[in-house]
């Protein structure tokens, strides 16, 4: 947003902007290898225990030996974008200014391909840093539509995402998300709205419908992330792309009957749809 070579002053542009000067000066810290390591360690207690918060995750630290505050671990999750997947206070409370809107899956048989698709957005460890991993996925054959990996978490990825999977495979009749800001940005919320779909939000930290999606990420991590390391975001990239061109056409679900996503995707679609 500042041009550091426009005629503008620096002061001036940042008054324009209504942000303080010394934010422009502002040179933001990597995260120290210690935090690294911790929130790597925090991932895998989430994905191992979903509904522990912060109080819950340190005394579970401190049982394996590792001395973290409730409020630093809380500092790290808010990082990550992770919550306890539990009923909690305030759970109305949305970002500043983002409308929420209300869940649409309750009840709902869900057996047609492009019926719900559901989109979500996980922290994604690296050797010496960390990225975002954003993903839409049919709910009915749990076939990964489309996804990204970012370095930062922002609606532009999660709008970026839907449209590719808008682009290849049509619109569903409803996008169903969580109450990330990502999702609850007009960016993206125009972006669904703008197609016909219905916006379904789950409640901050409901399990719901999101489950199959929880375990998208438990296996992309487990049988792929987390025996990596990778050491460049070009290299998640590759590798994550690889991962989920595997899951869709050669990981068979017991859920699935074990056909693989593609094949239920592929035989859950409307009849019309098939013909043409």
């Amino acid at each position: 947003m500042i041009d550091r070579d426009h005629e503008l002053s620096i002061t001036r542009q940042a008054q324009l902007l209504n942000i303080s000067r010394g934010t422009v000066y502002y040179l933001p810290q990597p995260v120290s290898p210690a935090d690294l390591a911790l929130m790597r360690r925090l991932d895998e207690l989430h994905l191992e225990h979903p509904f522990m918060g912060a109080r819950m995750l340190r005394d579970q630290l401190g049982r394996q030996g590792i001395r973290a505050g409730r409020r630093h671990i809380r500092t790290l999750m808010i990082r990550m974008g992770i919550e306890a997947l539990a009923p909690q206070p305030g759970t109305s409370k949305a970002a500043p200014g983002h409308k929420i809107y209300p869940y649409l899956l309750r009840n709902l048989t869900i057996r047609r391909s492009n019926q719900v698709w559901a989109l979500d957005t996980t922290y994604m460890a690296m050797a010496r840093g960390f990225v975002y991993l954003t993903a839409v996925v049919d709910v009915a054959s749990r076939r990964v539509l489309a996804h990204k990996v970012a370095i930062t978490l922002e609606a532009v990825h999660a709008k970026e995402v839907l449209e590719q999977a808008f682009a290849q495979y049509g619109v569903p009749e409803i996008v169903n998300t969580d109450q990330g800001s990502q999702f609850t940005a007009e960016e993206f919320t125009n972006a669904v709205l703008a197609k016909g779909c219905k916006l379904s939000m789950d409640g901050r930290g409901a399990w719901r419908d999101n489950v199959f999606v929880e375990r998208l990420w438990r296996s992309v991590k487990y049988e792929r992330v987390y025996l990596k390391a990778y050491e460049s975001v070009s290299a998640a990239r590759a590798d994550i792309a690889d991962y989920m061109s595997w899951y869709n056409t050669q990981r068979p679900h017991s859920s699935l009957e074990r056909l693989t996503p593609h094949q239920k995707y592929l035989t859950a679609l409307p009849k019309f749809k098939q013909a043409a």
